[in-house]
């Protein structure tokens, strides 16, 4: 069956539309129409518009239903494999952080490779629609994306927030295969009144000092 036939466009539309207003034009200036027959012309084209924009509604409904399972097919085609390659990606990260940071020569050389290795991974990653998640200090705890491994108390991040991501997580095209391992910060975290952000209190000048220092 031809989309002709089923899926009228928007102009198509109008054009009929447009033919029986002019119809019911041309039929009202003319003498002697039976009013009735006006009536049941417009109850016709109201009719058949109606059913238009139900089968227009109903194809966009398809469409939709049809790119979701596409997605979901694609997503579970992919899922397995994506995890097994994330402890690929967490060892990756793991000896870039225990990385010399004044590395130099050879060494320097060395990190710098696995630096490009680990982009290009992520990198790979995001094009299949598999992100990264590494929540920062203070972001909002979400329990769809991150899981919390145990708490501890802050001066600068309020309680309840991500104080620090142990294990980064992933989700495949919006649905979470692995939650962030975070610290949150304890109840009663944050920081204290007359204390700055970041663990500062004001001077009597006006001027912060550093009050841990």
């Amino acid at each position: 069956m031809s989309d002709t036939n089923n899926n009228p466009t928007q102009a198509e539309l109008d054009a009929i539309e447009a033919d029986a207003d002019a119809f019911l034009d041309a039929a009202d200036a003319a003498e002697g129409i039976d009013p009735s027959v006006l009536d049941q012309v417009a109850a016709e084209r109201d009719e058949w518009k109606d059913r238009a924009l139900r089968v227009a509604a109903e194809m966009e409904n398809l469409k939709r239903r049809s790119e979701t399972q596409q997605n979901d097919a694609r997503a579970f085609a992919i899922q397995r494999f994506a995890k097994d390659l994330l402890p690929v990606a967490d060892s990756l990260q793991r000896a870039l952080q225990a990385a010399p940071k004044d590395s130099e020569g050879p060494a320097a050389a060395l990190v710098a490779g696995l630096e490009l290795v680990e982009k290009a991974l992520q990198g790979a990653f995001a094009s299949n629609n598999l992100k990264q998640v590494a929540p920062g200090p203070g972001e909002a705890f979400d329990p769809h994306l991150h899981d919390a491994v145990m708490e501890q108390p802050s001066d600068t991040v309020p309680g309840g927030a991500v104080l620090q991501t142990m294990q980064a997580g992933y989700e495949l095209f919006g649905r979470t295969i692995r939650p962030a391992m975070v610290v949150v910060a304890a109840k009663g975290s944050g920081p204290k009144p007359g204390q700055t952000p970041y663990g500062e209190a004001p001077a009597a000048n006006g001027e912060a000092y550093d009050g841990k220092a």
